[in-house]
């Protein structure tokens, strides 16, 4: 069984314990009460149109591939460091078994700061995305290959209903034409191998050309250095997701300053 398939599996099993506690309907009642979600897609394109890099800053305490990445953990500290450094949004990890993540991490990061957020999980059901919207999430992650053609379909238009923005992510060519097929104007390159995790920066630079120039890719994994950056930017890539390079850091703000800096 590859990483990815036993997080999926793992994850069906999570979401039918936490339908029992809370039911879809009591979330679908509970979503009329929640503000507005603030809008992802938008500050990224600001950014883009600037043509300065837009960085989605991840808020993450561990990794399946990595282990513990951050001991000294606090949420709404970390998004008050990334929003002064310059990021454009905020992903949270809310992946409890594999990435030591929590819903609270989100709830709690993004009360910190005005950034529009990222809940940044494995969605299998369309549970999890009534739930994203009663959490205050801005966008949600839908990953191509987890998902059949119906379900990304239905999710999709799910999330549009909600007011949601998706990351629509992809790993391959045939995931690519299935994410512009889609017609999401936010597309996610994650160049880590989710059955291997392993990375290679290769498949931005492979996949950059077959996107629609109107379409906002960003760049997921592997970039650790303004270098990383400036590389995947000689491919018209402005958009970029980073975690881990900002959360060894001492002070992830600063490091992303560092990062988007002349």
């Amino acid at each position: 069984m590859s990483v990815l398939s036993e997080i999926l599996a793992h994850k069906k099993q999570e979401v039918s314990a936490r339908a029992f506690r809370r039911t879809l309907s009591e979330l679908q009642a509970a979503s009329a009460d929640v503000a507005r979600p603030r809008d992802f897609v938008e500050s990224l394109a600001k950014k883009k149109a600037e043509q300065s890099v837009g960085v989605i800053a991840e808020i993450k305490r561990a990794s399946p591939s990595k282990g513990l990445i951050r001991a000294d953990f606090n949420p709404a500290e970390i998004a008050v460091s990334y929003a002064t450094g310059g990021a454009a949004c905020l992903s949270v990890l809310t992946d409890e078994k594999y990435f030591q993540g929590s819903d609270e991490h989100l709830t709690q990061a993004r009360a910190a700061v005005d950034l529009p957020v990222l809940r940044k999980d494995f969605v299998v059901d369309e549970y999890q995305i009534w739930e994203s919207r009663v959490l205050g999430a801005d966008c949600i992650l839908l990953i191509v290959a987890a998902l059949t053609e119906q379900q990304l379909q239905d999710y999709y238009q799910l999330s549009t209903h909600l007011q949601l923005d998706a990351l629509v992510e992809v790993h391959d060519a045939e995931e690519l034409e299935r994410a512009i097929k889609l017609g999401s104007p936010l597309i996610g390159v994650n160049n880590r191998n989710l059955h291997t995790f392993e990375t290679r920066l290769t498949t931005t630079e492979e996949l950059a050309s077959r996107t629609p120039t109107q379409t906002l890719l960003v760049c997921e994994s592997g970039i650790h250095s303004k270098a990383d950056i400036a590389r995947m930017r000689a491919c018209g890539v402005q958009s970029f997701l980073i975690g881990e390079a900002f959360m060894r850091d001492e002070n992830p703000g600063q490091k992303l300053a560092q990062f988007i800096g002349g």
